[in-house]
């Protein structure tokens, strides 16, 4: 950019950008702010940079993945998704909102609108209705569960299904328990993820006490029945956000196994680290 700037003190501030010496005020500057390419030519006006140097220099959008959050059986021909609105304040306290889940969440549901889409294989397979099911969802990890728990309702209609529980998180009941009803009506009246039928739905709370509680907090409440779960051959699914919240889960689960079978923690490691090797340990993170 330094090469088209007119103005002698931008080109030099952009030289300085370049600099090694300037790494850690580009880095303020530019991804800590998470500026536009509109807003760095707005604050270096004098830059005349021809616009075909301008397409080759911008890198083009990254694809957004998103697990799909519905049952191909429940809802022929169609697609669900749970997309969280990103939403942050940078160090300068400005407004940002996600590129993608902005738009998408300002589309009108009456109009026909096409978005291009490609499928790809999951890091969830899908299980089979003979298979316990221990889920953990917190946020919009529950995305996927959504939909496994639609396809189970559907073939325990048919047939008989193993047990599945599930564990949910959020910060407050009113504001952000996503699909709160869908969840309840299953965990009722013999539903997929009733405690009569083996199962169960467990709800953390993050804000709406004094003391935060986590799934891995609800995890440690019902450490019998995980255990009665795994010790029946049950897989494991973990989805959501890829900071603290998979490993705080896998601490839980090594935690639950040697307290429940009286083994040494190095022994339920080795445990969760076979259960992972067979296919029965699944996660999918992201940031």
């Amino acid at each position: 950019m330094s090469i088209f700037a007119t103005a002698q003190h931008e080109k030099e501030r952009l030289q300085y950008f370049a600099s090694p010496e300037g790494r850690d005020d580009l880095y303020q500057y530019n991804q800590k702010e998470r500026r536009t390419v509109l807003e760095v030519l707005e604050d270096f006006p004098s830059v005349q940079m021809p616009f075909e140097w301008l397409v080759q220099l911008v890198p083009s959008l990254k694809t957004r993945a998103f697990s799909i959050s519905s049952s191909p059986s429940a809802h022929p021909n169609q697609v669900h998704l749970t997309v969280n609105v990103v939403s942050l304040t940078t160090p300068f306290k400005r407004k940002r909102s996600g590129l993608c889940s902005s738009w998408l969440s300002q589309l009108d549901p009456q109009q026909c609108t096409y978005i291009p889409v490609w499928f790809h294989k999951g890091s969830l397979p899908p299980p089979p209705p003979s298979l316990p099911l221990i889920l953990i969802g917190p946020g919009t990890g529950c995305a996927p569960f959504r939909g496994f728990v639609e396809e189970r309702a559907i073939q325990s209609a048919a047939d008989t299904t193993a047990p599945v529980m599930f564990f949910f998180g959020c910060q407050n009941k009113e504001n952000d328990f996503l699909y709160k009803d869908f969840w309840l009506s299953h965990s009722q009246n013999n539903g997929v993820l009733s405690e009569a039928k083996g199962g169960g739905f467990y709800v953390a709370f993050s804000r709406d006490q004094q003391q935060k509680v986590y799934v891995q907090h609800k995890m440690r409440e019902h450490s019998q029945r995980l255990w009665s779960l795994l010790s029946e051959g049950a897989a494991v699914y973990v989805a959501g956000s890829s900071t603290k919240m998979p490993s705080d889960v896998l601490s839980a689960f090594e935690e639950i196994i040697s307290k429940e079978s009286g083994v040494p923690k190095e022994s339920a490691v080795r445990w969760l680290r076979a259960l992972e090797r067979v296919g029965k340990y699944h996660v999918e993170a992201w940031t």
